[in-house]
């Protein structure tokens, strides 16, 4: 009996009545319960090859087939030769755009295969190329540091006519810069300048979007774009595509418009290119009728633009839309991957109320289509059963977790600890903390900080540091996270005075170094109840701990509530090692001149170091003030 299906099932004549007492009770016995047979949980477990390989498909070595997993599987387990390029030559026809991007997305931790494979289809009159193949090769590249490769298909792609995308271009950049290969940084640069230069398409895609833009779609407008000399090309429609992503409606119906002009046919790489604009709220039923679309004339979403589509609909907290997508690629060629599963499970966890129907789609589509599944999936399943309370079910799924030989580790009980907390059900929470240390697991930081973020989300500031009390016990001590969680806890209570002190005291005693957004979040805090001195405190702590100064709002607190000896003080504890930058000095004179203190300002000038006097932009800004109050002297007079 198909496992998702029993757990389902059984699901049903739970009753949520009893819900809490039946959880504790089962941390009391170590979850040992019963109320499922494992054979109602039994199914065939996947061969090995499932956890050693990228695909869940075995295949023998001497059987090939022309399926996107029999090629991913044998370009992964061969070295590159003349027979295996024959044995793709016969199979060229298997060789879509989706194939190749689906091959080069699973082999994306294998860098030098990505980059054998792609050379050689690339070269291929029968195989069509695409900016979008291009540049998934060129950030896999970038990533893995392969630099050699990743110039020679740069500097391939530029040959062939192909353009990079800006979004590429920052992703390519950033991977560089943190790569910290600054010879490549500077070179891939001007590249990149030297492309957009030559660029000869780009005025034409200004125009024909600056004319799509100008208003709603009609006549006129396709009027308008007729008038332009389009030379249509899988490239040209990406590109305009891309331009038009923040007005998906336009771009679909620029989409159709195109396919209606003569001569030009919209394939697989211009579907995928519409498809990835279309995932918003007000453009979801244009996104479905697409993927129907695409469907009648035998194209389907490749891979990354799969896994570029569910994030944007993840982040946009578009649930149902992200599951639809998701079963109806798993019932394609180019299934997602366990993680990718994974991905949205947490995706769905994420809700004040986890949507238990969602998350049951999803696992059942994963395991109808061969996975088995692993602790990973099962802590997904768990942990939207206890944010959503529901804790006889999270139960359930436990033993069958168990059956499946998964032992409950911290995620488990964190999860179960969280769902407590949500609930309000601190002491079932802590006896899950009392169950783990009488079974000997070690409670690591991240499951206290989920137990006191309960308590502080709560308002219950006592038991939040009743819980830190209890870790510190241990001897575990707090880190930066769980400081921020607290000092959170206790303004949001209003408590800033016992904020500032805690801060004070865990960094002091437990050598820690908090958040720059902790620090500055308090210092906020103070100024906005004129605690001057404590902020001051706080800054100076930050210089301390090699932190960079938060000086922003202490100018406009000095200008409107301070004294010259506060702003004198302010600008020592910036003073530490260094004088403060010119700016700050700036900053603090243009507020005082905006609340009309210029006595202060005066008097704060002559405390200042000679350069800062002599500065030429701060002179300026006394010059002016000077004349200003001629010209009302004289309009007095």
């Amino acid at each position: 009996m198909n496992r998702m299906k029993a757990i389902t099932t059984s699901l049903k004549f739970l009753k949520s009545s009893s819900s809490s007492s039946r959880a504790t009770q089962v941390l009391a016995t170590g979850y040992q319960v019963s109320h499922f047979s494992s054979s109602s949980f039994s199914l065939p477990m996947l061969n090995r090859s499932h956890n050693l390989l990228p695909f869940h498909n075995s295949h023998k070595k001497h059987y090939f087939s022309s399926k996107p997993n029999s090629i991913l599987e044998r370009v992964y387990t061969n070295d590159w030769s003349e027979e295996l390029e024959k044995e793709f030559e016969e199979c060229r026809e298997s060789l879509t755009h989706e194939t190749v991007v689906y091959v080069l997305k699973r082999l994306d931790n294998n860098p030098l295969k990505v980059f054998t494979f792609f050379n050689w289809v690339s070269e291929k009159e029968w195989f069509m190329a695409s900016s979008s193949a291009y540049s998934l090769v060129l950030r896999i590249l970038a990533r893995n540091k392969n630099m050699k490769e990743f110039w020679i298909v740069l500097k391939a792609m530029k040959e062939n006519g192909f353009y990079l995308d800006e979004e590429t271009h920052l992703i390519l950049s950033a991977d560089l810069k943190k790569a910290k290969m600054k010879s490549d940084v500077v070179e891939y640069s001007r590249f990149y300048k030297g492309m957009l230069e030559q660029d000869a398409m780009q005025s034409v895609v200004k125009k024909v979007v600056g004319i799509i833009s100008g208003s709603d779609w009609d006549n006129e407008i396709e009027n308008e774009l007729e008038k332009v000399k389009i030379q249509l090309s899988d490239n040209f429609v990406i590109r305009v595509m891309k331009e038009l992503r923040n007005s998906p409606l336009k771009a679909y119906k620029f989409f159709h418009w195109v396919g209606k002009q003569s001569g030009y046919l919209q394939n697989t790489v211009t579907y995928n290119a519409v498809a990835r604009v279309l995932p918003r709220m007000e453009s979801i039923e244009k996104f479905w009728s697409i993927l129907e679309e695409m469907k009648s004339v035998g194209h389907e979403l490749d891979l990354d633009t799969y896994i570029k589509i569910s994030r944007q609909l993840l982040n946009n907290r578009m649930m149902e839309d992200s599951v639809k997508l998701y079963e109806h690629m798993m019932d394609s060629s180019y299934k997602p991957t366990a993680p990718d599963c994974i991905v949205l499970l947490k995706s769905l966890s994420t809700k004040d109320k986890p949507d238990l129907d969602l998350v049951f789609r999803v696992t059942k589509k994963f395991e109808s289509t061969g996975y088995t599944l692993s602790k990973a999936v099962y802590d997904g399943i768990h942990r939207s059963l206890t944010g959503a309370g529901k804790f006889d079910e999270a139960e359930k799924i436990v033993e069958t977790m168990k059956n499946a030989g998964y032992e409950p580790d911290n995620i488990t009980y964190s999860q179960l600890i969280f769902g407590f907390c949500k609930t309000r059900r601190f002491k079932e929470a802590l006896k899950v903390i009392d169950h783990m240390q009488a079974i000997n697991l070690w409670v690591d930081i991240k499951t206290w900080t989920i137990l006191i973020q309960g308590y502080c989300d709560a308002g219950e500031l006592d038991g939040a540091l009743l819980g830190l009390y209890k870790m510190m016990e241990k001897s575990s001590s707090p880190d930066a996270e769980l400081l921020e969680v607290l000092v959170d806890g206790f303004i949001k209570q209003k408590r800033i005075d016992d904020a500032y002190k805690l801060l004070l005291e865990i960094s002091g005693k437990c050598h820690l170094s908090p958040w720059q957004a902790t620090f500055e979040k308090l210092i906020d805090s103070l100024l906005r109840v004129r605690k001057f001195e404590e902020a001051l405190d706080l800054l100076r702590l930050m210089k301390s701990k090699q932190c960079s100064p938060y000086h922003e709002p202490f100018a406009s607190y000095i200008s409107k509530f301070g004294t010259v000896e506060d702003a004198v003080e302010f600008l020592k504890a910036l003073s530490i090692k260094n004088y403060p930058s010119q700016t700050v000095y700036l900053q603090i004179f243009e507020s005082l001149f905006q609340e009309g203190r210029l006595s202060e300002a005066k008097d704060l000038l002559y405390r200042c170091p000679h350069h800062i006097r002599e500065n030429i932009k701060i002179s300026k800004l006394f010059d002016s003030s000077k004349s200003q109050a001629t010209e009302s002297q004289m309009a007095a007079t």
